[in-house]
């Protein structure tokens, strides 16, 4: 079959973010956009003549014409297989555990995870290497810096594939293997935990779970593992079927995207003991007990503290790590149990090299993700299957389960303020602003809190030692509590500025307090330093988290 050279020219923005190329869907649907940025990818590459790649996606809106114009310029780049998900879904960690199974060449993945889907919404593309997990900083600044160059994109001629029956076909050469988008990753789920007495509490009369697929990628997963494996109740998933535009959701866990699974569980007469929540793409998580959101911090260090109850994990762990804006829950349980804790910029690729040399077992961000060695990614199902089997084992709901491990720990109380769509310009004055003051915040008074040291995480990588800089501004108190600003690189318009907060409770007496009033003076202290008001002129935050 004859490789076709597509004159093109290059498209100003094309730098992958923590999580891949996110634009609008009416970028993508440009002329040749998606192309060159798929071209700059391939020739970035080398080495994967005749080789496996992974392809599929979380089923938005453009994911079915994206696979069939990658398909085609895979073709043209020589490789040999593709595997792709039925109907062109794959979640993101099960394209991980897939491209780890078949020990494919990499993979890509189309998702744009917890953002809005449609023809109006957004989109997205990112690499992953043979270790199943999301490409390094200096593969995706290589492509980058391909995009700024590129001068045409190579792809062949030929039909469309038909996605929606599994077996093998081809494009010239290339072999299509169209495969089940849940068998590999469920076999996986199922070695790691135990079935049968996760089964067992999901039959009893007095527990009922529901698992708000939010109509996006988890849905098949969540039917074949709870409802059909685990013979959860009919029902138990709802939401499930994934749709392009998420049936006009927004699919990111949270408790104001999934306002109605909080309500319900907050509702005594809904008989429900258990909910849980994931994204667009199937990565990220939300645990919600009887009237009781635990937050993704708590989940992280919950999940860590019980790892000896579960099959996969009882060995021990090597070692956790966690994300610079993550509270520090899950710090304090490392320090109980021996074993290192690891703070990362954001971006689950950071984890990637501690996984690999394996000094780390269990990972975490405070944005809903959670998960382990098993992949390379997040995990939302494996979140949600590994608190089943807490609750199977310990036989106590979820909130006691948390006020226990305060009761122990003492409490991290934790909440992320987000203000999105914020102009770039105001967005970057108010962080450049921050900087340029650390100097003089270390050491002074602000509303009657001392800051004992203010600073722009830098992380050097323990295993490459790889340095990544300005990943986020930290202003620590003498008495520990945190305030951290950051600039998220998931958005598609405008700028999101994130402010993390955080203070330490001890005295159990005092764990009750409502989240935001416990954390009020760090609120004043945050906008009386950074002065969000005054530069960006929101009064509040969009969503409280």
């Amino acid at each position: 079959m004859k490789v076709i050279s597509v004159p093109s020219t290059p498209f100003p923005g094309q730098k992958p973010g923590t999580s891949g190329l996110r634009k609008k869907v009416t970028v993508f649907r440009q002329a040749r956009y998606l192309e060159n940025f798929v071209q700059a990818i391939f020739d970035t590459l080398s080495g994967q003549q005749g080789k496996t790649l992974v392809l599929g996606g979380d089923g938005r809106y453009y994911n079915d014409v994206a696979i069939q114009t990658i398909l085609r310029m895979a073709a043209a780049a020589g490789f040999g297989r593709v595997l792709v998900g039925r109907d062109g879904i794959l979640s993101t960690p099960a394209a991980s555990a897939v491209i780890r199974k078949w020990q494919a060449f990499g993979g890509i993945i189309l998702s744009a995870s917890h953002n809005p889907g449609g023809e109006d919404g957004d989109f997205g593309i990112k690499y992953n290497l043979a270790n199943g997990g999301p490409a390094n900083e200096g593969f995706t600044e290589a492509v980058y810096q391909r995009t700024r160059e590129i001068r045409a994109y190579r792809t062949v001629e030929a039909p469309d594939i038909d996605l929606g029956r599994i077996g093998e076909l081809r494009i010239g050469d290339l072999v299509v293997s169209v495969i089940d988008p849940v068998a590999d990753y469920a076999e996986l789920l199922e070695s790691l935990f135990d079935f049968e007495r996760i089964a067992g509490l999901l039959a009893r009369p007095d527990f009922r779970m529901r698992f708000d697929a939010m109509h996006a990628v988890n849905g098949p997963y969540a039917h074949e593992i709870l409802e059909r494996r685990l013979g959860a109740p009919a029902g138990t998933v709802v939401n499930g079927t994934p749709l392009p535009d998420f049936g006009g959701g927004h699919p990111d866990p949270n408790p104001v995207y999934a306002a109605e699974l909080v309500a319900a569980l907050a509702d005594s007469r809904s008989g429900l003991s258990f909910g849980a929540a994931s994204d667009g793409d199937g990565d990220r998580n939300m645990i919600v007990g009887r009237a009781f959101v635990v937050s993704p911090s708590d989940s992280l260090a919950v999940i860590a503290a019980n790892h000896a109850l579960i099959p996969g994990y009882a060995g021990g762990l090597a070692g956790v790590a966690r994300s610079m804006p993550t509270s520090c829950a899950v710090d304090r349980v490392a320090r109980e149990l021996g074993i290192p804790c690891y703070e990362t910029p954001t971006g689950w690729k950071y984890f990637g090299s501690l996984l690999d040399a394996g000094k780390a077992t269990i990972c975490g961000e405070e944005s809903s993700g959670t998960g382990s060695s098993h992949v390379r990614e997040k995990d939302g199902l494996w979140a949600v299957l590994y608190w089943l089997n807490i609750l199977a084992v310990r036989d106590t709901p979820a909130d006691v389960i948390v006020r226990q491990h305060w009761q122990h720990f003492g409490r991290n109380v934790y909440s992320r303020h987000d203000y999105e769509g914020i102009e770039t310009g105001p967005a970057d004055r108010l962080m450049d602003g921050l900087r340029s003051r650390l100097p003089q915040l270390a050491g002074s008074l602000v509303k009657d809190m001392r800051i004992a040291t203010a600073d722009d995480f830098a992380y050097t990588d323990p295993v490459d030692g790889s340095r990544s800089e300005r990943q986020g501004i930290r202003i620590l108190l003498d008495d520990g509590s945190r305030v951290v600003f950051r600039l998220s690189g998931t958005g598609t318009e405008g700028a999101t500025l994130r402010v993390y907060l955080e203070r330490f409770v001890a005295d159990p007496g005092c764990h009750e307090v409502p989240t935001q009033e416990a954390l009020a003076p760090l609120i004043g202290l945050a906008e009386n330093v950074a002065q969000i008001a005054a530069l960006t002129g929101r009064k509040g935050p969009d969503v409280i988290s």
